[in-house]
């Protein structure tokens, strides 16, 4: 897999540094970022073929930043940690992770973690942006645009709005709802949905944006009709 292009994500500079030249020795085509909004960026702008992230960083540390990946992306990335726990690397699979590297490692070892994640992977794609007549929907910065007002959400709000806007025009069963916003966890119900939908529609009529965009039905679910705005 030499070639690949790698993104090391670390707020230590020694340790990405490290990292980098590991991985530019071996062949691979490397950039770097400082801590996880950076990592977003770049995400974005250079669709790595797999991401290399470290998993304490302050403010949007690494389990952050590999939620917001998995909403981008289905980018391979191998996390790496001081903490050797087996929970906390149950933790990063369950959350999407692909492989797990505790500090310190073996130089070695993690080029043959990176070659053997790279070798099971396909090709993967950078999700884009979302844009109708009433929502611009920026997944990689998790900006909301209603009307040309910024909208401010909270992450599960921001998970639902994801859901409708992905399946504009169709029915949401609750159940399908809880699955994608929330993943299924346990102690979900539909009283949670209700509710959310509700948070949302305020959020959205407070930029001007009908309640009924996001139709009701009874018994059923919701259904997202960005053309049932009135003009």
């Amino acid at each position: 897999m030499q070639g690949a292009s790698v993104l090391v994500v670390d707020d230590d500079a020694d340790v990405r540094t490290l990292v980098c030249e590991l991985l530019a020795r071996a062949g691979y085509t490397v950039s770097q970022a400082a801590d996880g909004r950076e990592a977003l960026r770049l995400l974005y702008d250079e669709r790595p073929d797999l991401i290399v992230l470290d998993v304490s960083m302050p403010e949007l540390d690494g389990w952050a930043t590999l939620e917001r990946i998995r909403e981008l992306s289905s980018v391979p990335v191998v996390m790496l940690s001081a903490l050797g726990a087996e929970l906390e690397k149950v933790r990063a699979l369950r959350g999407g992770a692909d492989d797990y590297v505790t500090k310190p490692f073996g130089r070695q070892e993690l080029l043959a973690r990176v070659e053997s994640v790279l070798r099971r992977s396909p090709s993967r794609e950078v999700r884009a942006a979302y844009a109708d007549e009433l929502l611009e929907v920026d997944f990689s910065q998790r900006r909301v645009r209603a009307n040309g007002i910024d909208v401010e959400l909270t992450p599960l709000e921001f998970r639902l709005l994801t859901a409708f806007v992905d399946h504009p025009g169709q029915l949401l069963e609750h159940d399908q709802l809880l699955q994608l916003a929330w993943g299924g966890e346990r102690g979900s119900s539909r009283d949670q949905v209700k509710l959310y939908v509700g948070y949302l529609r305020r959020k959205l009529g407070a930029a001007g944006v009908s309640p009924d965009v996001i139709e009701s039905v009874r018994g059923y679910g919701y259904r997202y009709e960005p053309g049932s705005a009135p003009a």
